[in-house]
């Protein structure tokens, strides 16, 4: 007997014939709705990244991905294979020849991007879709190569929610899904991925050391101090905002002008450019006689990519893994290329060693003997005039305070004689100007002369009770060495500018100088808007980006575990994780047995119900329309009850039907149908 047709049709978009719904709509397929999505997704992860890559690379896939949108709602085909190897080859090149080669970070990004834009050229379904979602989780880690600041942080995770919210749009083929639903169930799936997160943070054994270690690339970027100096390097230094550490004082904070952050030690000069000795020895301890009690403080230390550390003058104690050389430096015994933190005392009042060697102090007179000819003519002067060297020290001070001359981060260009022209031609410069000049003419007059660069100053963060130093703060000064007191401070440039150590060198030169606007102290309401935004990253960086395997170690410690080894993290990081897993299935399982069950979804399986008594159940794989035929051919007489139920079922759950009276019809149906 022929199976009955219903009396209406259920339409198209709806239909299942007898080998499965998924032959009339394919779920591999994808629509437009579900490439916009993906295509809004890459573009967000890859929007930080345009600052970076070359100019012809973001071009190159924005075109793409527009492209890819514009064949979706042509519906024209796709580019063929030897089209894509032929631009994949080109692409590669193209890399090649902006970078010099195709690995490295820099290399890498710009050739991850530029694969992306040609695989969504033949991107056709959900396998391929699949692909390009994993390479937007990936493409969002590179962006962590460049930046772990706090907003680059929530950025990324807005990404994530919308890479995972395309996730779910490609899964669903209609593309009926409304965007707010599934925003929301991204942002349902991220949160209940949050408890995992903490403990993998916490418990993932950590790895010392950047994210990214090529040489060729991996410390690009990094701004700070140099082993050299020579005209203009530190005033170009002084144009950038950019923190280089932040020091917690136990104690009040002291004033700002004893704030000598001590840093590299030049010795070399040959006659333009100061340069630090090449090799250190840090066994044997300075001599230093402390005239005060210590001054204890923490810095946070940003990578800089030298072996230096800072500590204000003098130094009393070395952190770990680190020591001081003879002239005072403290040397990491390997280049600071994440953020360090150490605890330090220094002496603000001090006296160093009477006995320094021979051989130290005739390296502190060399200079090229005919180099700056009216500088050392001047100096020599000095020494035929005067008794002592204090008395040639003061000179040269005096120089500095009653000519004219001016500090300024703009000083003019300087020639062959760069010493001479600044003290009887220009006389406009910065910090090193000043330090360079004074310690030629110190070494000249026969008086031993080393320069000291690091910071002075620094800023109160009055919310965080921590003080900034920027590398607007860089410094130069100078160390005489005079007989009864061992080598001593001298700054020419507080001659020049008192303001500039008493201040900040915001107060000291003119308000047309090209200062960064976070140095400048123009507008209170920015200055305290600013602190409240470096506390903020003070504390993301101790607390998350600071969180290395030493406090890791020390954390685990005091949780009870008595020894923090990688295996004993491993298996404590799985129990803790599978609870955390189990914990949410059950939480998951319990909001489903308890939620409100669907009304529609309900009363089809109570008519299932019915039927499954009568020996009629419906078989797993039985889509609803196969099973309404099946039970058609078997109870012929009970063919229309069963059309209207099923026909209803579909419409209702599968379909855009949603009248709340469908559903109390759908209800009213099964209740009154009997096998």
């Amino acid at each position: 007997m022929a199976a009955p047709r219903f009396a209406h049709p259920i339409p198209e978009n709806l239909r299942r014939n007898r080998v499965g719904f998924n032959q009339r709509f394919p779920l591999n397929l994808l629509s437009l709705r579900n490439i916009s999505w993906l295509l809004l997704a890459l573009a967000m992860v890859a929007a930080p990244h345009v600052e970076r890559l070359p100019l012809w690379v973001s071009i190159s896939a924005g075109v793409l991905g527009l492209w890819r949108l514009y064949i979706a709602q042509r519906r024209l085909p796709l580019f063929s294979k030897w089209l894509l190897f032929s631009m994949l080859v080109a692409a590669t090149a193209g890399i090649y020849l902006s970078y010099g080669s195709v690995f490295g970070r820099d290399a890498g990004v710009a050739l991850l991007v530029l694969l992306i834009g040609l695989k969504l050229m033949e991107m056709n379904n959900l396998r391929d879709a699949v692909l390009m979602l994993f390479l937007g989780y990936f493409l969002v880690i590179t962006n962590f190569l460049y930046s772990q600041t706090i907003l680059a942080g929530l950025y990324m995770l807005l990404v994530v929610l919308a890479i995972t919210a395309a996730w779910i749009s490609c899964n669903r083929p209609s593309g009926d899904y409304p965007a707010k639903d599934m925003l929301h169930l991204a942002g349902t799936l991220l949160i209940q991925a949050v408890p995992l997160m903490v403990v993998l943070f916490l418990l993932f054994p950590r790895v010392q050391g950047p994210l990214w270690g090529l040489p060729q690339d991996a410390y690009s970027g990094i701004t700070g101090l140099s082993d050299t100096m020579s005209p203009g390097s530190l005033s170009e230094l002084s144009l950038s905002d950019a923190v280089a550490f932040r020091v917690k004082f136990d104690d009040p904070a002291p004033k700002a002008s004893t704030l000598y952050w001590r840093g590299p030690v030049l010795w070399r000069f040959n006659g333009r450019t100061w340069f630090a000795r090449r090799y250190y020895e840090v066994s044997k301890p300075p001599e230093l006689q402390a005239l005060d009690k210590p001054l204890r403080y923490t810095v946070t230390l940003e990578p800089h990519n030298r072996n230096w550390l800072f500590a204000l003058d003098m130094p009393g104690t070395s952190p770990p893994q680190a020591g001081i050389t003879l002239d005072f430096q403290i040397l990491s015994n390997a280049p600071v290329r994440n953020r360090m933190r150490y605890e330090m005392s220094s002496y603000l009042k001090y006296q160093t060693g009477a006995d320094e060697d021979p051989a130290e102090l005739r390296r502190a007179l060399q200079f090229p003997r005919g180099s700056n000819p009216r500088a050392r003519e001047l100096a020599q002067s000095w020494r035929r005039s005067a008794d002592n060297n204090a008395a040639i020290i003061n000179q040269a001070l005096n120089l500095f305070r009653k000519d004219k001359f001016y500090y300024t981060l703009l000083p003019p260009l300087l020639g062959e004689y760069p010493v001479d022209e600044f003290l009887f031609d220009t006389k406009r410069g910065f910090c090193e100007h000043y330090a360079s000049s004074f310690a030629f003419l110190m070494r000249a007059a026969g008086i031993p002369a080393r320069i000291v660069t690091g910071y002075q100053g620094g800023e109160l963060n009055v919310i965080g009770d921590y003080m900034i130093v920027r590398q607007a703060d860089a410094h130069a000064w100078v160390e005489v060495w005079l007989k009864e007191r061992g080598w001593v401070r001298i700054d020419p440039t507080a001659a020049v500018s008192p303001l500039r150590v008493e201040a900040g060198i915001a107060a000291a030169v003119p308000a047309t100088d090209p200062l960064p606007l976070l140095v400048r102290q123009d507008y209170p309401w920015l200055r305290l808007a600013r602190f409240v935004l470096d506390a903020m990253a003070n504390n993301w960086n101790q607390w998350v980006l600071g969180y290395t395997p030493q406090r890791q170690a020390q954390f685990l410690t005091q949780l009870g575990m008595s020894e923090a080894t990688w295996q004993n993290m491993a298996i404590a990081l799985l129990v803790v994780a599978g609870l955390v897993i189990l914990v949410l299935a059950g939480m998951i399982l319990w909001r489903l047995r308890t939620a409100p069950r669907d009304p529609v979804q309900k009363a089809y399986r109570k008519f299932c119900g019915k039927l499954a008594k009568d020996g009629l159940a419906r078989r797993p794989a039985e889509g609803p329309q196969d099973y309404a035929l099946r039970l058609a051919q078997t109870k012929p007489q009970q063919a229309e009850p069963i059309r209207s139920i099923s026909e209803l079922y579909i419409a209702l759950r599968y379909g855009t039907l949603a009248d709340k009276l469908a559903v109390k019809r759908l209800q009213l149906l099964v209740s009154e149908f009997e096998p």
